[in-house]
Formats: structure tokens, C-alpha cells, sequence
């Protein structure tokens, strides 16, 4: 395949174009988490072991921009924001089910056991 440029940036393949907008640490383990449920940032910040402020803010801010999740500010004092996953966010758990199930494997494979 060719390569092309999107934003910017130049992507040599589509694994690379996927993973640079759904890769990295911890934009996975967020999308994981807001497959099933909606959560607040305290939550999420709560449920993903060692992840930074900046750094769930940062991660939050990508994966609204490129329109997998949903971020509802309600006008209430204190400020209450939740975050859900988008039709497009959506789309993404099959390919995060098979990429976990092979690490999985992997780690099996290793005899890491599973915490």
C-alpha cells in the first residue's frame, strides 16, 4: 500500500494508521473500560492502576478529538462530566478482544501467570 499523509503525519500502513489513533498505553485499557458502562474521570482515574492525571486527560482529550468516545459536561456545581463510548469507539472492542486474548496467550505461552 502507498504511503499517505493525514494530519499532518505520514502512515506507511493502515496497522500503523489504526494504532496511532487507538495504540499507546493507555488509550485501550479506556476504551475497555467505557465498553459496557459510562464513567466519570474520578472513576476511570480510579480503575486504571498508575495512570497519571495529565496523562488520562491527554489520552481522553485524543480519543474524543478522533470521535470514540463522548464527553457530557452537566451544569451542576460541582462540575460533573462522564464519559461514554461513541458508535465509532464502538467498533473497536472486537479488534482490543482479540488483540488482549493474544497476549493472553502470549503470556501463557511465557508462563506469566495472570494477576
Amino acid at each position: 500500500m502507498p504511503e499517505f499523509l493525514y494530519k499532518n503525519k505520514l502512515y506507511y500502513n493502515p496497522v500503523e494508521f489504526a494504532m496511532g489513533r487507538i495504540g499507546g498505553t493507555w488509550k485501550i485499557p479506556i476504551l475497555w473500560r467505557l465498553k459496557s458502562r459510562v464513567m466519570r474521570y474520578s472513576e476511570l482515574k480510579k480503575d486504571i492502576p498508575h495512570i497519571t492525571d495529565k496523562m488520562l486527560t491527554s489520552q481522553l482529550r485524543q480519543l474524543e478529538a478522533e470521535g470514540f468516545i463522548h464527553r457530557e459536561v452537566y451544569p451542576v456545581v460541582p462540575p460533573k462530566v462522564e464519559y461514554s463510548m461513541t458508535e465509532k469507539g464502538k467498533t473497536t472492542i472486537p479488534i482490543i478482544e482479540v488483540i488482549r486474548n493474544y497476549g493472553l496467550e502470549l503470556m501463557k505461552q511465557e508462563g506469566i501467570k495472570q494477576g
